[in-house]
């Protein structure tokens, strides 16, 4: 984050379960120039009573653009039949 980016608002633009679900929203976001981040990571694998989340985190600034990012991603990865993709066979533990 440059020092400019510093004093900007930030503000959530999704939250998911998990940060296997953040990572490619904000690589996404981040090949579209948009800078991203997802908070949450340490608490969102805890066990407990009130289940932590994934915020993925952009500038104010960009919100527009990341929110049409965002709904292009979601449609391109809704068309993935995952029963039809070919994942490969499990490791040995």
């Amino acid at each position: 984050m440059s020092p400019n980016e510093s004093s900007e608002e930030l503000t959530s633009l999704i939250h998911v379960p998990t940060e296997t679900e953040a990572a490619p929203i904000v690589d996404a976001l981040k090949e579209a120039g948009i800078t991203a981040t997802m908070t949450g990571g340490f608490t969102a694998g805890f066990i407990a009573e009130a289940p932590g989340d994934i915020s993925i985190q952009i500038f104010k600034r960009d919100e527009a653009a990341a929110t049409e990012i965002l709904k292009k991603f979601k449609a391109d990865n809704a068309a993935i039949d995952w029963d039809k993709v070919d994942v490969g066979e499990p490791e040995d533990e």
